[in-house]
């Protein structure tokens, strides 16, 4: 555990389903989102928000079909519409996640309603999922752009018409966790209903105002994988939890031995590539070059990795990479490994036409430091000396 701030209780609500797939140019297949899906319910995720189900037959059986296999709780979307919630309700999940518009430029331009004409009808969406007798989860969209005191003023409404959850959206992306902090607080303390919080990724901001939901008092995070979603994306699924697990030291329950896996499944759907530098999943989040990080890796890894997250933790695998940065640490356990036995001058040398290679821009492989072993004579282990 790496903070003195404590957490907790901690619930992952997943949106890959949903927002994830409202990635422009991303569409999942019927069976890529069963697919999915079965992967989130296996690491335990708690709630799986698998669609909007008013949206087509298809989207309708997509949710339908993912309600009735999976153990997890199962969500459906739907506007303050009456047909939107029978859709939901109809498809068999175990929530309904109703929401509206609440700031002024999107009840003018976007709703074109009245604040008293949201929030009615927010009061009767709540009051129509709770009495057909399925959990409730209520949001003021666009949360962080709506006047605080018209806020409080919807989040009691729908508190008192009986909402189990209430979702504080930061829908275009623009809270800093400082202000997003007070606004859950501010919440958290109108309401007594469970807090859950939606965080985009507009600024760079939507992992850190995800835990800062949970640091002030928020009990859930909708997170996506590899932080797909709207515009930037939301909150990754693999940042959020894994910060939570290693760096708050809190047991979430979910099988993060497989989120290097849920991510390759994730990518392979919705065609966006995960970046190499991305936290947690990139190819290059346990990989070291530099001579003197890897030297210190191979010493110890919490030297220059954070010392309270491993690759086997998220089910992937160490890598020293090869290169103009490499040093004779990398070079020495490349070439052992592969059966040669050097000394300390053919590790030196080798390591210098490793650098030379890799100063052209081409990727050394290991192929390329056995070929390069092999040609300078360094004897194989198996091998006898004369």
């Amino acid at each position: 555990m790496a903070s003195n701030i404590e957490i907790g209780p901690v619930r992952i609500f997943d949106t890959t389903l949903r927002d994830g797939e409202q990635s422009p140019r991303t569409s999942f297949s019927y069976d890529e989102k069963r697919r999915i899906a079965a992967t989130l319910d296996d690491m335990n995720t708690h709630v799986i928000e698998a669609g909007f189900p008013v949206n087509s037959d298809a989207e309708f059986e997509a949710v339908s079909d993912i309600a009735a296999a999976t153990d997890t709780t199962v969500c459906g979307l739907a506007r303050v519409v009456e047909g939107d919630i029978d859709a939901a309700i109809d498809s068999g999940v175990e929530m309904v996640h109703v929401f509206v518009s609440t700031s002024d430029v999107q009840l003018e331009d976007s709703m074109h309603a009245t604040r008293a004409e949201a929030k009615e009808r927010a009061i009767d969406a709540v009051e129509q999922v709770k009495d057909a007798g399925v959990e409730c989860m209520f949001s003021p969209m666009d949360a962080t752009r709506t006047d605080p005191d018209y806020l409080t003023e919807i989040v009691e409404a729908v508190s008192d018409a009986g909402t189990d959850w209430i979702n504080i959206p930061d829908t275009c992306g623009v809270a800093m966790p400082t202000s997003f902090g007070k606004t859950v607080k501010a919440v958290v303390e109108a309401t007594d209903a469970r807090v859950d919080v939606h965080t985009h990724d507009d600024f760079g901001m939507a992992a850190a105002n995800a835990v800062t939901g949970f640091e002030n008092g928020a009990e859930q995070a909708q997170v996506s994988v590899n932080g797909i979603g709207e515009r930037a994306g939301n909150a990754a699924y693999e940042e959020v939890v894994m910060a939570v697990e290693s760096v708050y030291g809190v047991d979430t329950g979910i099988d993060t031995t497989q989120i290097t896996k849920l991510a390759r499944i994730v990518e392979e759907a919705s065609d966006i590539p995960v970046p190499a530098n991305k936290p947690v999943t990139g190819r290059n989040a346990f990989a070291h070059e530099s001579g003197i990080h890897a030297a210190g890796v191979i010493e110890n890894a919490d030297t220059f990795e954070t010392g309270v997250m491993t690759p086997e933790m998220v089910g992937a695998e160490r890598e020293f990479v090869l290169g103009k940065h490499t040093g004779t640490h990398s070079v020495r356990k490349h070439l052992v490994e592969a059966g040669f036995d050097p000394t300390d001058g053919e590790v030196r040398r080798i390591t210098k036409r490793v650098k030379e290679y890799g100063a052209g821009k081409r990727q050394v492989t290991a192929g390329d430091v056995e070929r390069f072993a092999e040609e300078a004579g360094v004897d194989r282990e198996e091998e006898v000396r004369v």
